[in-house]
């Protein structure tokens, strides 16, 4: 009997690996979803990336923003938290504490940190001097000046008119290449933020008002007027191919804007496409009455996705997947 002789594929990029060991379970979905994504872009569709957590801390910059750059995602919806983290690290990095120990804390070390000024974000602390009041000084001066000329923004012009001023720009201590928020700017790409207000700066906001520093809560757009300008965004960018949705995590950034499709269809009563493509990375197991737990045939009786449309959940950490997911879809 003759050996068989094997012919083993050089593994050149991440695509190739992941292609190779991908096979079976979570793992084959994550070919599986990356490889509709490029035939999503390849047809001439759009990608919209929806963003919880605390995903900004986790530095996801480092590969989204090269996706942004790539025009692989044309618009975003993400936490207050997520929009304003990757500014704070821009400017903080090299004060960030990592604490790998994390799980064994006691509430005594958590104290500790608290008294230091350092906001732990599971293995992350983000330091509140250098990182949210140093941004939260500019991000002030934006908002008084809008208050006085009784204009309004959303919360991500604001950050597009703090970075486009170039006055944090000696401050920065990445590269701004792994912003995500610079390469959305740069691309001035839309980031809606909904409830806004749950954030460090929407928290900030609030007290200034309070303390009558500005003199009303309109200077920020609220959530149902971005509600209004997706619309017209989506309308703008469906065309012929629509525009696929790849979440990341669940919550409010994930169900505020993929509400925008029955919005229009059921009570606008005007006729547009169904979201083209679904991809959800989650660690939120299947659940009974959860938004994040929810399995995407559930979206179909809602009016969001299509019986046609390809949709795929991959249950594991976003800090992991992601990055590997992107890096396929850039081929690199």
């Amino acid at each position: 009997m003759h050996k068989k002789h094997y012919k083993h594929k050089k593994m050149t990029t991440v695509k190739d690996f992941i292609k190779h060991h991908y096979r079976h379970f979570n793992a084959a979905v994550v070919v599986d979803a990356s490889e509709a994504y490029i035939t999503h872009l390849k047809k001439g569709g759009k990608m919209f990336l929806s963003m919880a957590g605390a995903m900004s801390t986790g530095e996801l910059g480092l590969s989204l923003a090269e996706m942004i750059r790539k025009d692989k995602i044309h618009g975003i919806c993400c936490t207050g938290a997520n929009l304003e983290e990757d500014i704070f690290n821009l400017v903080a990095h090299e004060y960030y504490e990592r604490v790998p120990h994390y799980r064994q804390l006691s509430a005594e070390d958590e104290a500790k940190l608290r008294d230091r000024g350092m906001n732990r974000v599971t293995d992350t602390c983000i330091p509140e001097e250098e990182a949210i009041r140093r941004i939260e000084k500019q991000v002030y001066k934006l908002w008084k000046k809008a208050d006085e000329e009784n204009k309004r923004f959303f919360p991500y012009e604001f950050m597009y008119q703090l970075l486009r001023s170039g006055v944090i720009k000696d401050q920065y201590q990445i590269d701004p290449k792994d912003s995500w928020v610079i390469a959305a700017c740069e691309k001035n790409i839309p980031i809606y933020t909904p409830g806004w207000e749950d954030s460090t700066l929407g928290n900030i906001y609030v007290a200034h008002n309070i303390k009558k520093q500005l003199s009303n809560y309109q200077i920020v757009r609220s959530g149902v007027e971005q509600m209004a300008h997706l619309i017209e965004w989506y309308k703008e960018n469906s065309g012929k191919e629509g525009i696929g949705f790849f979440q990341i995590g669940g919550g409010i950034a994930g169900d505020f804007p993929i509400c925008v499709v029955p919005l229009i269809q059921q009570d606008l009563k005007e006729p547009c496409k169904f979201w083209s493509y679904f991809c959800q990375i989650s660690d939120s197991t299947t659940s009974y009455g959860s938004y994040s737990g929810a399995v995407p045939n559930e979206k179909i009786t809602w009016g969001k996705i299509d019986i046609n449309t390809p949709r795929f959940v991959i249950e594991s950490d976003a800090a992991i997947v992601a990055p590997l997911i992107f890096s396929y879809v850039l081929g690199q």
